[in-house]
């Protein structure tokens, strides 16, 4: 998945990998647009796992992010239309945010 966000042709959709939001370390994030991908496994399927991964979420929406998920069978079999989504949530992010700030600030 890391290697297809730069298919996303949107200025200002800078994603890094697992980097800190609180005590979390989620799978790819913008900072810039609080926009949060996560992808999830088979184990992600356990009552635990499912519980932890709703409370992580509710916690990223508290903090203003959006959290768009995906199951590791969509990326590998329909990755076109997973790339398609999250370039979907990064325009409605961008048109909340509006333009970057050409300063830099």
């Amino acid at each position: 998945m890391w290697r297809h966000l730069w298919r996303i042709p949107v200025e200002g959709t800078h994603f890094r990998r697992q980097a800190s939001v609180g005590v979390y370390f989620p799978d790819f994030i913008s900072h810039r647009l609080k926009l949060i991908i996560e992808v999830d496994g088979a184990h992600h399927g356990f009552d635990g796992q499912q519980h932890h991964d709703e409370l992580r979420t509710k916690w990223f929406e508290s903090q203003g992010y959006r959290v768009v998920r995906f199951w590791n069978h969509e990326i590998k079999n329909e990755l076109d239309s997973v790339l398609d989504t999250i370039y979907a949530a990064v325009e409605e992010r961008k048109s909340r945010l509006g333009p970057p700030d050409p300063e830099g600030a």
